[in-house]
C-alpha cells in the first residue's frame, strides 16, 4: 500500500512556480527523493491554472510519510511556503492495485 499526496501550492504573479523553482535547485526535492520510503516526488504545472503548482508525492506508508513530516527539512519548506505566500489544499490517495475491477484494467497499461 503507498500512500499518493497531491499538493497543490497557489500564489500571485508565478510565486508558485518560484516556490517549485527553489525546491528543485536548493536541492531539497532531491532530498527528500532520498528519504527512506519516499517513492515519486515531482512538480506539475496544471495547464489551466498558471498561479498553482501540483506536487505528487508517494511514500510507501504511513510511517515514511511520519518520518518525512518530522524530518528537520519541513520547517525549511514551510519558511519557503510563507516566503511565496503560498495557499496549499491537500488531497490523499491510497493506492490498491489488486482492487481495481478488471473491467478498469484494461485502461491501465502498466
Amino acid at each position: 500500500m503507498s500512500i499518493t499526496m497531491h499538493l497543490f501550492y497557489t500564489g500571485k504573479d508565478g510565486s508558485a512556480r518560484r516556490f517549485a523553482e527553489e525546491m528543485e535547485h536548493s536541492g531539497t526535492a532531491d532530498r527528500i527523493r532520498a528519504e527512506d520510503g519516499n517513492e515519486g516526488y515531482a512538480y506539475y504545472l496544471p495547464m489551466n491554472d498558471p498561479e498553482t503548482v501540483l506536487l505528487i508525492d508517494s511514500w510507501r506508508d504511513q510511517t515514511a510519510l511520519d518520518a518525512h513530516h518530522a524530518s528537520p527539512m519541513m520547517a525549511f519548506i514551510t519558511a519557503l511556503r510563507e516566503k511565496y505566500e503560498l495557499h496549499m489544499r491537500a488531497e490523499r490517495y491510497v493506492s490498491d492495485i489488486d482492487g481495481i475491477p478488471v473491467s478498469d484494467r484494461s485502461f491501465i497499461k502498466n
